[in-house]
């Protein structure tokens, strides 16, 4: 990943630390959360494993760094901040919610806390593939909740809004509980099981249907799976039905889907086909899943999509990254906004668990004042990790555990009242004296 791979004002800034002498200044940043979308009674934590990377990973080249010179931002820059940025590695210390876990509004997901132009410079980086991920990981459990144990698998990458979201987006669906996805390089880089057979293009490429199901099931043998509805989706079927086995089962993606998989399923199983499977994809999403199922719809797997690879109903999170300590030779101050609907609470803090609702603490609040389970996680201590980064496999099994631990309304697919999060009073005592700092009243 480029060093450059950011907005430009994390570099003029950066620029600007440097020629103010605060090179040696340590931050505290927050990233967090403002608001839950509408549709969204919770999030799913994601992207953490791609923050370590980068963070790990942190280099300028030198034609990065000759571009940054051609610049007419860094005209009046002195050559010794380009010599600064060629030694630049990440040094600081992350900490974050282990991804799965569900997370709520206000809650931070991450705090870094590092040399000032360190902690500033990855702001975009760490925006961009926490937002992302958690945005998909957060629909992918909707999915998952709604097709009530039947299988979903990752359809969207044609649809996902880059090349490069195509493979995230499969893992974050993967980690939410998605068999798989049909992205292959989120199979080769991340070790997701993928799935896919053939398309419509594939039966219209044959001179006829019987010819294009013979190869299919020559090439795949037990896990081939007939795309029925080119033409006809029952005689397509009675076709898959006369060739005989080997065969996983039927694709149906068009038309009133619940209909034709019951009489998909009375022709499967009237000619002894009753372990072969049907898996339906078309334009779903959460709400159609649960209504197949609610119409008895015999169908086994979902293939989803559009809907999820970008997450459709809601594409975007008020994901935001604030300062929230500065130190300063020997100074330390705790700083917080305080602008209308934007305002932050200051200092790193800690997430405390309980069954029924959550408590936002300061960081060095004891944990015995609360009981409840800490969420916030040690990942890097001084650019290092702290121990090996879990297999997905591993994180996937802790998300479905977390989720099932949330209260039953909050698993629904419809809006719910917003689970209690609390402030401690040392938080509440610290963002007034900051407030007072700034000179500012009460209104």
């Amino acid at each position: 990943m480029s060093a450059l791979n950011t907005d430009l004002y994390e570099l003029t800034m950066a620029a600007g630390y440097f020629l103010a002498g605060k090179t040696n200044d340590r931050a505290t940043f927050e990233l967090s959360v403002r608001r839950l979308p509408a549709t969204r009674n919770f999030l799913l934590a994601a992207g953490m494993a791609q923050v370590v990377d980068y963070l790990t990973g942190l280099r300028f080249t030198q034609d990065e760094i000759e571009y940054l010179r051609s610049l007419a931002q860094f005209v009046r820059t002195p050559p010794e901040f380009f010599s600064y940025l060629r030694d630049l590695r990440f040094t600081g210390d992350v900490f974050a919610v282990p991804e799965g876990t569900p997370i709520f509004a206000g809650e931070p997901l991450v705090i870094v806390r590092a040399p000032l132009i360190q902690a500033q410079l990855i702001e975009t980086y760490l925006l961009s593939t926490v937002a992302f991920q958690t945005s998909i990981a957060s629909k992918a459990v909707r999915c998952v909740l709604a097709a009530k144990g039947r299988s979903i698998v990752e359809f969207g990458s044609r649809r996902a809004h880059s090349p490069e979201a195509g493979p995230l987006a499969g893992r974050a669906a993967f980690l939410a509980g998605c068999a798989g996805t049909s992205n292959t390089e989120a199979g080769l880089r991340y070790g997701v099981p993928v799935f896919g057979t053939a398309a419509h293009s594939w039966v219209m490429s044959f001179g006829d249907e019987e010819t294009s199901f013979r190869q299919l099931q020559k090439l795949l043998g037990d896990d081939t799976v007939y795309l029925v509805d080119t033409y006809d989706s029952l005689e397509g079927t009675k076709l898959a039905i006369k060739l005989g086995p080997p065969m996983w089962g039927v694709r149906l993606d068009s038309g009133d889907l619940a209909a034709h998989a019951h009489g998909i399923r009375r022709l499967l199983d009237a000619h002894g086909f009753g372990a072969a499977k049907i898996m339906a994809t078309s334009d779903l999403n959460e709400h159609r899943i649960a209504g197949l199922l609610a119409a008895g719809a015999p169908i086994n797997s979902f293939g989803v999509g559009t809907d999820l690879a970008t997450s459709a109903d809601a594409p975007s999170l008020s994901a935001v990254y604030k300062l929230v300590e500065l130190e300063s030779g020997e100074s330390h101050a705790y700083t917080a906004k305080y602008s209308e609907e934007k305002a932050t609470l200051p200092g790193a803090k800690q997430i405390y668990r309980y069954a029924d609702h959550d408590v936002i603490t300061l960081y060095n609040e004891c944990n015995s004042e609360y009981g409840g389970e800490p969420l916030l996680r040690p990942l890097l201590i001084n650019g290092e990790l702290v121990e090996a980064y879990p297999a997905l496999s591993k994180l996937r099994a802790r998300t479905e555990q977390a989720v099932a631990r949330l209260p039953a309304e909050l698993r629904e697919l419809s809006p719910t009242p917003p689970r209690r999060i609390a402030i401690s009073e040392r938080l509440l005592e610290l963002t007034e004296s900051t407030r007072r700092s700034l000179g500012m009243v009460n209104s």
